[in-house]
């Protein structure tokens, strides 16, 4: 079983649907009632459950932040074990059983021991995995504690693997943009860059670097804008965009908050948004399928889309690609639903500014 449950392991690095399956195998190994592994940053705990009881009993305390919270978790991240801990590793008898955790949220369950290992990751974040047991069959014995120890490396080098593949996914996305002139950033939940393209250097006059890799923007209006939509970007996956002024060369811009739509399943994709910093002033439409990238549109509503920002009108984009125009204006309600915006004439504004000069191919 050894060999199987590391090979599955590893596959979890690319494959994250295969964590249950593990996690379920981890549990049996503690005699454990259920498995969770959550991956946490400074305001988000993502998780998965091997059981779907104890999904949904954990969900209210991982959702409202409680466990990231709590004591235990501080105690099992700080201990600083590079393999799997048991109550009596971090606790005595008398803080067990006065620790809200177990007081209040394992003891009326049932459950108040279990094995737990924490991994830092380079992204900033924690991966944690806690193998809950019954309370009745005492704490986890030390063989199966030294059996998960033997599994431990691989767990944590997947984790390292899945993180640094979304961070090289981040940097790809940056760079891609970059590859057609458009300065961005791709930032995490708490407003921590992940990755930056070379233009983001010639926007001294806009962009202001924080502790801890957070970045702010220098007119104030416009940063309080860009905190409250990376508030709600857990929220919300409306794209957002703004005027930014270059309080150097007064130079007016747009950011374009646009979120990060990835699977729900993958607790490693932390990336929540690309920050795309433009000049409102370009003259051309982007090419149809940056467009559509962009903001997951259809083909059909990528193409209205670029139409409006080039000049054109309902009525002639419909007599172009000879259809009704009730079609056309159903294609324009569909890229203001997944653009977030109210008005074609938003919708102009924000294309008008998504294509750089430093491009000059027009599609």
């Amino acid at each position: 079983m050894q060999a199987g449950v590391i090979d599955r392991i590893y596959e979890c690095g690319f494959v994250p649907d295969g964590w249950e399956s593990v996690l379920s195998e981890l549990a049996d190994i503690a005699a454990a009632r259920t498995g969770f592994l959550f991956v946490s940053s400074s305001r988000v705990h993502k998780f998965i459950s091997s059981t779907d009881i104890g999904r949904q009993a954990a969900s209210p305390f991982f959702q409202s932040g409680y466990i990231l919270r709590s004591e235990r978790f501080r105690r099992f991240t700080s201990a600083g074990h590079a393999g799997f801990l048991v109550e009596h590793d971090v606790y005595t008898d008398d803080e067990l059983g006065s620790d809200p955790s177990y007081r209040d949220m394992l003891y009326p369950r049932g459950l108040g021991w279990s094995a737990c290992t924490a991994v830092p990751l380079p992204t900033g974040d924690w991966f944690s995995i806690a193998l809950e047991r019954e309370r009745s069959r005492g704490p986890v014995e030390q063989a199966a504690v030294r059996q998960l120890d033997l599994l431990r490396p691989h767990l944590a080098r997947s984790a390292l693997l899945a993180a640094r593949l979304r961070l090289e996914r981040a940097h790809t996305a940056a760079q891609t943009l970059a590859a057609i002139g458009l300065p961005a950033l791709v930032i995490n939940d708490s407003g921590r860059v992940l990755a930056a393209n070379q233009f983001i250097e010639e926007l001294q006059g806009c962009l202001r670097w924080l502790a801890h890799d957070r970045i702010g923007l220098k007119d104030a209006t416009a940063d309080k804008l860009l905190r409250e939509a990376i508030a709600h970007s857990q929220l919300s996956a409306s794209v957002r965009s703004f005027p930014v002024r270059d309080i150097e060369s007064e130079q007016a811009m747009v950011l374009h908050f646009v979120p990060v739509r990835l699977s729900a399943r993958d607790i490693f994709s932390n990336s929540v948004a690309a920050l795309i910093l433009t000049p409102v002033s370009m003259p051309a439409a982007p090419p149809v399928d940056l467009v559509q990238s962009l903001f997951d549109l259809t083909a059909a509503e990528a193409r209205v889309a670029r139409g409006l920002a080039s000049g054109q009108t309902v009525e002639s984009l419909a007599s172009t690609a000879g259809v009704a125009t009730s079609t056309i204006r159903s294609h324009v309600r569909g890229v203001l639903e997944k653009t977030g915006l109210s008005r074609q004439t938003d919708v102009v504004a924000m294309l008008a500014g998504l294509w750089s000069p430093k491009t000059t191919e027009q599609r």
